[in-house]
């Protein structure tokens, strides 16, 4: 036991002893101290049996002090003693070429290729001498070899692939990284996160789409193959193109709709409805009840189709009276209850916002609160509408009480916050503007950047109009016309900014009527009114507090193809924005859209 104790202090003395002298010769080695580094690692190749690294840190040493011919004959030696070792010829061939004897040096490299054994080890360890010294071409012979000695084409078709990505050969790089899949179909997924990296334009996702087309027809069983053309597909936005890929192998493999669910989710939140909707459209009918996602795919098939016409800047009533059947058949085929509560909530917003039926949309946010076991979240959400809708029914008792309701049982969540500011804006409407910008103030600090973002624009308008007139008549007129125009009732929102206009021509509010009548304007889809308001804010009135916000909704206005469809003026307004405003709470996304729709990757 005793002798066993002493050998095993020994051992432990002999391992720390290599681990110093290994860091001593590493710092002299990076220091340039050249000779002591030598010496040591002589010795410390000669006490660890022949180890590769201290062995080729040694000839690097020899090489920097320009002491080649010892350097070739250590090397000579090595490779009698070890002559399956063909890296060594690397080594070889690294002596010669730093002397400029390009021909022996290339005639080792070609020694090295030829003398490599059938063994997947010395293969990879002869390409990692190549690579190390940057012998692409070298080590993409030396895997080649690998592979034809192995009889096994694609046993080193990731490392291949690796090599041609280092040389900018795409073709080649893609080609054997699908080679790789073959034998390794786990890989998929960092081939994803390699191709997106290495692949930086149309032309390049092309040929890997068109590659990947061959592999489906050649290797039929290979479920990873369609799976990265859908990638492939999705990467390009080509929604639809990614479903015919899917809905291929969904029937395939017989599957219960949950590969397209997840895909009509990436559409839906790309904002391509029409593609989104074929998808969820699909599992409804395709798969029927019996699929635990058909519920699901029904109830996001109807809020795609609800986002498609209100976002679509052009539908009809028609088209709204459709979409209203569709919801109502739904909640006759599912009922009305806290599984289907958000489709309740939605309707009700169709009613109130686009349908302008406000009792309809009441009466059904009212049931809805009410429904058992409803989540918290979803009645809190349904209170804040309803009480928008009391609001613009005028019932301003009804809808502060909802508000409150929800800032108490919510007070350090952003729900509450929300309520907070919706009842903020309630006392504003109402002419009580200290109390409201009070509030205001306090939920500058709010989680929510959008929150804290209004109601820092909320506040400071407050407080630049506050004080100019001493009876606040043009404040309250102003007011009172928002609130109509929270209510829908623009005919007589515009009276009230007229009357503003007319009484008080010279006030600060003359931007605020400007921007408030574009958004009106924006509401009706008259986009072309829209944007000569937004435009005289610009021209006229630059200094004041709406001037980023004007350039930034003209901008948009001009982006937008259903709507004034000018890139260029986009572009500009955009440009005079990040520039002109750089403080702008719009400046950063001002920038990034410029830079989008210059052609910047980014």
């Amino acid at each position: 036991m005793k002798i066993r104790l002493i050998f095993l202090f020994c051992l432990v003395i002999s391992i720390v002893s290599a681990q110093q002298e290994s860091k001593l010769a590493q710092e002299y080695y990076s220091t340039g101290e050249y000779e002591k580094a030598a010496t040591l690692y002589a010795k410390l190749y000669d006490k660890n049996g022949g180890n590769d690294y201290y062995f080729n840190r040694y000839i690097e040493s020899l090489m920097n002090l320009d002491r080649y011919a010892e350097s070739e004959k250590a090397i000579k030696k090595q490779i009698k003693a070890k002559p399956k070792q063909v890296q060594l010829y690397v080594t070889y061939g690294s002596l010669f070429e730093r002397q400029f004897k390009d021909d022996q040096a290339k005639a080792q490299y070609e020694k090295a290729i030829k003398k490599l054994p059938a063994d997947r080890y010395a293969t990879i360890k002869l390409a990692n001498a190549f690579i190390s010294r940057t012998k692409y071409e070298y080590a993409t012979k030396a895997y080649e070899q690998g592979a034809m000695l192995l009889k096994d084409k694609n046993v080193f078709a990731y490392n291949l692939g690796d090599l041609y990505r280092r040389k900018g050969n795409i073709p080649l790089m893609i080609e054997n990284y699908l080679s790789s899949l073959v034998d390794n179909p786990s890989r998929v997924n960092s081939l994803k996160t390699l191709f997106q990296r290495s692949l930086s334009d149309e032309e390049q996702y092309d040929e890997l789409k068109a590659q990947l087309y061959d592999r489906i027809q050649t290797n039929e069983e290979m479920v990873e193959f369609p799976e990265l053309l859908t990638w492939v597909f999705i990467q390009q936005k080509d929604y639809r193109n990614a479903f015919r890929q899917v809905r291929a192998l969904d029937k395939r493999l017989d599957e219960n709709g949950g590969r397209i669910y997840k895909l009509a989710q990436i559409a839906a939140n790309a904002k391509d409805y029409e593609a989104a909707i074929e998808a969820f459209d699909y599992i409804v009918q395709e798969k029927g009840p019996e699929s635990s996602y058909y519920i699901e795919a029904k109830r996001e098939s109807l809020t795609c189709k609800r986002k498609k016409i209100v976002e679509g800047f052009a539908y009809t009533e028609a088209d709204l009276r459709v979409l209203e059947q569709q919801y109502e058949a739904f909640l006759e085929e599912f009922g009305s209850s806290k599984v289907t509560a958000s489709i309740v909530s939605e309707l009700a917003e169709l009613e109130a916002f686009y349908l302008n039926d406000l009792d309809k949309a009441i009466s059904i946010l009212s049931e809805m609160i009410e429904y058992p076991g409803i989540d918290n979240r979803i009645k809190a959400n349904g209170k804040l509408n309803l009480a928008d809708f009391y609001l613009m029914q005028g019932e301003i008792w009804e809808a502060t009480l909802l508000y409150s309701q929800v800032d108490k049982e919510f007070k350090d969540d952003i729900l509450g916050h929300e309520a907070r500011y919706r009842n903020a804006k309630l006392s504003y409407f109402a002419g009580d503007f200290q109390w409201a910008q009070a509030q205001f103030d306090v939920l500058k600090a709010s989680t929510s950047k959008l929150i804290a973002n209004d109601a820092i624009d909320r506040s400071v308008f407050i407080m630049d109009n506050l004080g100019l007139d001493t009876v606040l008549t043009s404040m309250t007129l102003y007011s009172e016309a928002e609130l109509l125009v929270f209510q829908n009732r623009y005919e007589e929102a515009f009276q009230k900014m007229d009357t503003i206009r007319r009484d008080f021509a010279d006030h600060s509010l003359i931007d605020d009527i400007y921007y408030t009548s574009a958004k009106i304007y924006s509401k009706q889809r008259d986009y072309v009114k829209a944007a000569e308001m937004y435009q005289k804010i610009i021209d006229n009135h630059v200094e004041e507090i709406r001037a980023d916000n004007a350039l930034f909704e003209l901008a948009e206005l001009y982006e937008n193809p259903e709507q004034l469809n000018d890139i260029a003026k986009a572009q500009a307004l955009y440009e005079k924005l990040f520039l002109e405003f750089s403080a702008s709470t719009y400046a950063v996304e001002a920038r990034k859209r410029y830079r989008k729709l210059r052609g910047d990757d980014i």
